[in-house]
């Protein structure tokens, strides 16, 4: 047991860790008077980093932000019981990188094609920015709101193009294709998709890029596949056109019909996504303003589960990409945490709080654990899943303008709102 030279009363600890920094397995008596800092110290110390690394520590799943002695005395845990600590990466405070100033609130981004940014826009646009904040397309999509925008995976040998899929205020999702290859990038609209009475809240693709997911205010999912077709699989509709739809559409874009539609929300759908991870192919999430949180089987049609959190109507939904864990945000400010491990899930296994409504939700594919909110008080929050009474850092993207999307790929943060678009940096943790 090592024993550390202190006045103060220690306690027996011993330290684990998921990071490649592994300390040999031994027992140490630690001061009770010492908090994060001088754990990290003695990490270090004791690996003899050549460059010092900071860390924070999980004990009994709450990250530690006291003296031992103050969090012993607040869990109620005896002098000679030996607490198991586990000690992870620190997150570097949030870097503000750059901004892409719009003219209309930006409600989705993107941060999935390499070297570039997508935003859609209230305007109707979709535009893409290289990393230099050029903008190097812009294109004209909707003629109303866009709501969402996702990037359609592609096979590895089509590097030159890539496929846009939108939806929209206008009661139609579309797909653009857009050209990378060029000096000069182009898009062209090739398909847009007919089944929604209301408008569309969101658009989501899964992970082989063949399928997508459309959510509506009318309380219906729709299922499409990405094929574009030689002909129209929907005819025209006359009389006034709905008033929202386009009245006249280019011939070389071609009407969809969904391949399946999901029935059974009772208030408009937020959000639909395709479940995460090869075991979980052909299953689908949703949630909506009916407090609901739904599975679906996406083949047969079948809602298979409803999770029903009263009161609590939901703005975003996502999942971690292990699949392990949902995440929901919703009206009540809360973010609800869904444990999928959890045989018969019937409620909440969670919830994050937070000042002001929470709107958007993005996961970190390379910690499994870490988790961004952007809320309408314009600040976005950083979450260790493992200790969700407090967000481990947050910062303020815009004062008295409301962050409405973001999302999350390496270190790079990219956060749509009120007020365009802005890139953060998020380095460290794990």
């Amino acid at each position: 047991m090592a024993s550390l030279p202190s006045a103060v009363p220690s306690h027996p600890v011993v330290f684990t860790t998921q990071t490649p920094y592994t300390l040999p397995s031994q027992k140490f008596m630690i001061p009770l008077d010492w908090k994060r800092y001088q754990l990290s110290q003695l990490i270090n110390k004791a690996l003899d980093l050549p460059k010092p690394i900071p860390f924070d520590f999980l004990v009994h799943g709450e990250i530690l932000r006291t003296s031992l002695l103050e969090w012993r005395t607040e869990k109620g845990v005896g002098e000679e019981d030996t607490l198991e600590i586990e000690y992870f990466e620190s997150v570097m405070p949030p870097q503000r990188m750059s901004e892409l100033p719009h003219e209309d609130w930006v409600s989705s981004v993107s941060c999935r094609i390499p070297q570039h940014f997508v935003t859609a826009s209230y305007d109707g646009h979709l535009r893409l920015f290289d990393y230099s904040q050029n903008l190097v397309l812009d294109a004209s999509v909707h003629q109303s709101p866009i709501t969402s925008v996702c990037i359609v995976p592609s096979p590895p040998s089509d590097t030159e193009s890539r496929i846009l899929a939108s939806s929209s205020h206008d009661l139609t999702a579309c797909l653009t294709r857009i050209y990378l290859d060029s000096e000069t990038p182009t898009a062209s609209t090739v398909a847009s998709l007919h089944l929604h009475t209301s408008p569309l809240s969101s658009i989501s693709t899964d992970a082989s890029g063949s399928h997508l997911l459309t959510s509506s205010w009318d309380g219906l999912i729709g299922v499409w596949d990405t094929s574009i077709p030689d002909d129209h699989q929907v005819n025209l509709e006359r009389g006034d056109d709905r008033k929202k739809r386009r009245k006249t559409a280019p011939a070389n874009i071609k009407r969809k019909a969904p391949i399946a539609v999901l029935k059974s929300h009772t208030a408009r759908v937020s959000k639909a996504i395709f479940a995460a991870g090869e075991p979980a192919k052909g299953k689908a999430y949703s949630c909506g303003f009916d407090s609901t949180v739904r599975t679906w089987d996406v083949e047969s049609g079948v809602c298979m589960n409803t999770i029903n959190v009263p009161e609590r109507p939901m703005l975003d939904l996502t999942e971690t990409p292990d699949g392990n864990v949902l995440l929901a945000a919703s009206t009540d400010r809360t973010v609800s945490i869904f444990d999928l491990r959890v045989s018969s899930l019937s409620s909440s296994t969670g919830v994050m709080m937070h000042p002001a409504t929470p709107s958007c939700i993005a996961t970190s594919e390379s910690g499994k654990n870490q988790v961004v909110t952007g809320s309408y008080d314009g600040a976005v929050r950083l979450w260790d899943l493992r200790s969700t009474k407090g967000a481990v850092t947050s910062f303020r993207v815009w004062d008295g303008m409301k962050v409405l999307a973001v999302d999350w790929v390496g270190d790079v943060v990219g956060i749509g709102g009120e007020g365009g678009m802005e890139i953060w940096r998020i380095a460290g943790g794990s």
